[in-house]
């Protein structure tokens, strides 16, 4: 074969090959990209809250004693209803019995020195007036000496007479008081409820309360007919909650049940402590805060400190235009960027938001199933959907996944709906 053959086969190859590869390229370009295309539509949606917490009673005692000794006597235990006012237990009285005795008899003698000084002051009364008598009617029975002699012993009892009055005040308040610590070893029920915990038993030694407050609380009396839970809510989340929300909530005891709730406090600080704060992958502390929602229908089997999961309702919305989480995206403002450009070029600079980088929008799919990135406004979320303020209109064709394709989507490329696997949707 000559040479000048063989080059023009040669090149007959190439361009076939050439042919092929343009022709699969066109296909491939033609077929667009693999998207889940879904259209605007109207729906319902429930913006909430989640949070997790613990079961308990809105009104709850921590008895603890005011005197220390041991308990001698123990009239109920864990999970018994008591009445207000009903026996509890009895801590060892012989301590203060002995001191109830000891200030009686101080009272006793108090008393009885007042009495001595009474006697004293009346003399002194007695012996001053008769010299002042002496005096009037013959000065030279009585020196003037004298006088002031028994006017000072008149003064010196009156004020012995004070101080004995004065003694025996305190001493009465000493027995007051003696007798009020006697009191205290015998405990009542403060309120009626039933006893939640128990931390002693009979023969251990009560621990005054003022010395330590967690060591010193010997039972919790609970109203059990009023019960709520205190769920930690993140700092994002919490300005979303009002007073008055309703709320669903589990408990972990009962899994089965959803139970009606409805948020009755929202602390105004964050909750102290370690346990209230996590860190984020950014290194930042997330802190939370203390919403109480109070259960509206518990059931009668429920315990203090179960564990609970709230999902607070903060908005609802009914009939709206609404569109996938996943389909909103967002891209930079161009604006912002070529702002100093236009500017430059003697084109008037854009009016656009001080440090706003970024806008959300959604790919909008036309007829020829070109996207087009638009701008949208959206309202709540609820657990799959964005409520649309505006951007959208009912019925537009949008791009509503996968998360990768959005990414990575750009003006102007062709899209196809993705096909449904039946087998594995």
């Amino acid at each position: 074969m000559k040479k000048s053959t063989k080059l023009i086969v040669g090149a007959i190859v190439i361009v076939g090959i050439g042919a092929v590869v343009a022709t699969a390229a066109a296909r491939r370009s033609n077929a667009g990209v693999s998207v889940r295309i879904e259209p605007v539509k109207r729906s319902n949606l429930v913006a909430s809250v989640t949070a997790s917490g613990q079961v308990s009673p809105h009104t709850k005692v921590n008895v603890s004693s005011d005197v220390s000794g041991k308990i001698t006597k123990l009239a109920v235990k864990e999970g018994d209803m008591v009445r207000k006012g009903q026996f509890l237990l009895q801590i060892d009285p012989a301590n203060a019995e002995a001191t109830v005795k000891q200030w009686q008899a101080n009272v006793a003698s108090a008393q009885a020195q007042r009495q001595q000084a009474k006697a004293n002051l009346l003399q002194a009364q007695q012996a001053y007036a008769r010299a002042q008598e002496l005096k009037k009617a013959n000065p030279q029975f009585v020196t003037q000496e004298s006088l002031d002699q028994l006017k000072n012993q008149l003064d010196v009892n009156e004020a012995l007479y004070s101080s004995a009055g004065h003694q025996v005040d305190q001493a009465i308040a000493s027995l007051d008081n003696a007798k009020s610590s006697l009191d205290k070893t015998t405990i009542y029920a403060p309120m009626s409820g039933q006893v939640t915990r128990l931390n002693v038993e009979q023969g251990e030694t009560a621990i005054q309360g003022t010395l330590n407050k967690d060591a010193a609380t010997l039972l919790t009396i609970s109203d059990m007919s009023q019960l709520e839970t205190k769920v930690k809510v993140d700092e994002t989340d919490v300005a979303r909650i009002v007073v008055g929300d309703s709320a669903q909530i589990q408990i972990d005891a009962f899994p089965d049940t959803t139970f009606l709730g409805r948020v009755t406090e929202i602390a105004n600080s964050s909750v102290s402590g370690a346990s209230s704060t996590t860190t984020t992958s950014s290194g930042d502390q997330a802190v939370d805060y203390e919403v109480t929602i109070r259960l509206l229908n518990p059931p009668k089997d429920t315990r203090p400190d179960f564990s609970t999961t709230a999902k607070v309702i903060t908005a609802t919305r009914k009939n709206v235009l609404a569109i996938p989480i996943i389909a909103l995206t967002v891209r930079e403002n161009q604006a912002l960027q070529n702002a100093d450009t236009a500017v430059g070029l003697g084109r008037p600079k854009p009016k656009v938001e001080v440090g706003k980088k970024d806008v959300e929008g959604v790919f909008v799919v036309g007829a020829d199933n070109k996207v087009t990135f638009r701008p949208v406004k959206v309202g709540i979320a609820g657990e799959n959907d964005f409520e649309v303020l505006s951007g959208l209109k009912e019925g537009e064709r949008i791009v509503a996944g996968t998360y990768q394709a959005i990414r990575d989507l750009k003006d102007g490329v062709v899209v196809r709906q993705t096909k449904v696997d039946t087998k594995n949707p």
